[in-house]
């Protein structure tokens, strides 16, 4: 068990940290939530009949624990809300960590496509996030998913579009006159 771990850490642990890490957007709940995806592996190793590649079982569970993470914050969330009033309207607490963007990219419209990825849903940003981040084939991310390559294909033409869309509102919202020449 503990040889099939250590190629599994060696392996992927990067590429998985980074996909943890795009998906939460916070240095230390990714690292805590590795850590979670590799105690469900050492308890869970056994069961892996390898109808998947290991590392599209590893991205999965990964998934699955974050998603268990988003469910818990939504959920913890309201019943928060339920007993403190925090006065003002409308106030809001900053987190003060650097998002991914800022600290990987500096290119203006990179920061803009991560911005808008935040406003798809957890379906299509898994999707975009494993395609076109963690360069998953269709079939790797239909497996770490679970779903058909037809489902992660529709999912992905969709979550194109609303990025360009979301792209194109927030580009009229920088710039509300237009470059429409007269």
């Amino acid at each position: 068990m503990r040889g099939f771990f250590q190629e599994l850490y060696d392996s992927y642990h990067t590429s998985l940290y980074q996909f943890i890490f795009y998906m939460v957007k916070e240095k230390e709940l990714a690292e805590d939530l590795i850590q979670e995806v590799y105690i469900k592996v050492l308890k869970s190793y056994h069961t892996f009949k390898g109808d998947s590649s290991e590392k599209t079982w590893l991205f999965s569970i990964a998934r699955h624990v974050v998603i268990d993470y988003f469910r818990k914050q939504s959920s913890k969330k309201s019943r928060i809300m339920e007993y403190f009033d925090f006065g003002e309207k409308g106030h809001i607490m900053k987190d003060n960590q650097p998002l991914p963007e800022e600290i990987a990219l500096q290119n203006d419209e990179m920061k803009r496509i991560y911005q808008c990825l935040d406003l798809c849903t957890v379906d299509q940003k898994s999707v975009l996030v494993l395609r076109y981040i963690q360069s998953f084939s269709i079939q790797e991310t239909a497996d770490i998913l679970g779903w058909s390559v037809s489902k992660v294909k529709t999912t992905q033409h969709r979550a194109i579009k609303a990025l360009k869309v979301l792209l194109e509102e927030e580009g009229k919202e920088d710039n509300p006159n237009g470059s429409q020449r007269v």
